[in-house]
């Protein structure tokens, strides 16, 4: 469609050169009078503009020079920080994020990882050569639950059954001090005898004793349990390498489970070596020390997680190292309130929760040991990276980006 110039419009709107008529061509008008305002004439307005153009040059002139400085300082500054991170590595620390400091962990992981194979073979070969000095929950015997009248001391019960040949039992107290469970090794399979024999050697002097039950564990109920007792560790630790690696990845989920198989380990194989008795109080201990481990190494995996994610210009070792540094404040004060409850139960539980806190004691070590050098570098070793936790678009969900270059839409009619 052609489109007509003859528009009146426009041709109304045209200002002329000399005025609305455009008569007076030649002839301008001009202001001879000052302004309203009386401030001066239009020559002082324009000096006083002329003045403040040339002010905000000179500023616009500095702003530009001050950039100009500081781009040309910019490389000095990055000398100074290659400084100041050479010198934070010397004093055993190294420059992260602003002026963070963080402790290298990862520096001695190969001293730490060839300590940690030592103590696992040497737990192994204990075990195999020494073997369990297994309590009468796996080997059987004989428990009997027993009231007195007044209240008891474990200790004068042991050495009375000791005094009339019973010897390695084990005396527990049930919820009183007058109430005990007494356990003892394989004895003959004549309960009436074994009622009378254990009548006479429980009663104490001013303080009869009452026998409401015996039970003879036998051998094979023994063996039983302690084989549902392996199976629970290794299902155990199955179940905690598909939650770690459906929750986090399978590169921390492997790291986290070598790493409770070594806290398991190493407690059991110290069992072994010393030749501490291990009952069914020790398993449990066993299996609370792998949930507090691995709640442990759930905190520290959720950092490194995160700084993979939000700090970006280091290396991996130096994230995991930040991550570390970040949790050690947690980790010191968790392990000490824990420790302080451990160390109670020790000293002060008795004999019933003495070996129970005796593993958990190892077992805490090992842990938070373990948490540290060999859940966090074992998945270094395995070449774990941001891209491991970033969320990649599938290049099916990829947006294809349309671009409308049809020449008919600007051709006119």
């Amino acid at each position: 469609m052609a489109i007509d110039n003859n528009n009146p419009l426009e041709n109304n709107n045209t200002p002329t050169p000399g005025g609305s008529d455009g008569s007076n061509d030649n002839k301008r008008s001009r202001r001879k009078k000052p302004r309203r305002d009386g401030r001066g004439s239009n020559t002082q307005t324009n000096q006083s503009n002329s003045s403040a153009r040339k002010g905000k040059s000179r500023r616009d002139d500095k702003t530009t020079q001050a950039l100009a400085t500081q781009t040309a300082v910019d490389p000095q500054e990055s000398l100074d920080s290659a400084a100041e991170t050479a010198a934070a590595e010397a004093e055993g620390g190294i420059k992260a994020i602003g002026n963070q400091r963080i402790i290298p962990f990862m520096k001695i992981e190969k001293p730490m990882a060839l300590l940690s194979l030592l103590m696992v073979i040497g737990s192994i070969i204990a075990i195999a050569v020494n073997g369990l000095n297994l309590g009468l929950d796996f080997t059987g015997g004989v428990s009997a639950d027993v009231r007195y009248e007044q209240s008891v001391e474990q200790v004068d019960v042991i050495q009375a059954l000791a005094e009339n040949g019973f010897d390695d039992a084990v005396v527990q107290y049930l919820g009183t001090n007058k109430e005990l469970l007494v356990r003892l090794p394989p004895q003959s399979d004549n309960i009436d005898g074994l009622n009378a024999s254990l009548s006479d050697a429980l009663a104490l002097a001013d303080n009869d004793a009452e026998i409401s039950n015996v039970n003879i564990i036998g051998s094979q109920v023994g063996n039983e349990v302690y084989l549902n007792s392996v199976l629970a560790i290794a299902l155990a630790l199955a179940c905690m390498l598909g939650y770690v690696a459906l929750r986090f990845q399978f590169k921390l989920a492997l790291g986290a489970v070598l790493s409770l198989f070594h806290d398991a380990v190493v407690t059991i194989g110290v069992f072994a070596l010393f030749g501490f008795p291990f009952d069914l109080t020790v398993l449990a201990a066993v299996l609370a020390l792998i949930g507090y481990s691995l709640n442990d190494t759930i905190v520290v995996y959720d950092r490194i997680r995160e700084n993979f994610r939000r700090v970006r210009g280091i290396t991996p070792r130096q994230t995991i190292d930040l991550s570390l540094t970040e949790t050690l404040r947690r980790t010191i004060m968790t392990i000490s309130t824990v420790l302080l409850v451990v160390l109670a139960m020790m000293f002060l539980g008795g004999d019933g929760l003495y070996w129970f806190s005796v593993a958990l004691f190892i077992g805490l070590l090992a842990g938070t040991y373990s948490s540290t050098y060999i859940a966090s570098s074992i998945p270094l070793r395995m070449g774990l990276s941001r891209d491991d936790f970033v969320v990649k678009v599938k290049p099916e969900f990829e947006e294809e980006i349309v671009n409308f270059n049809d020449p008919k839409m600007f051709e006119q009619d």
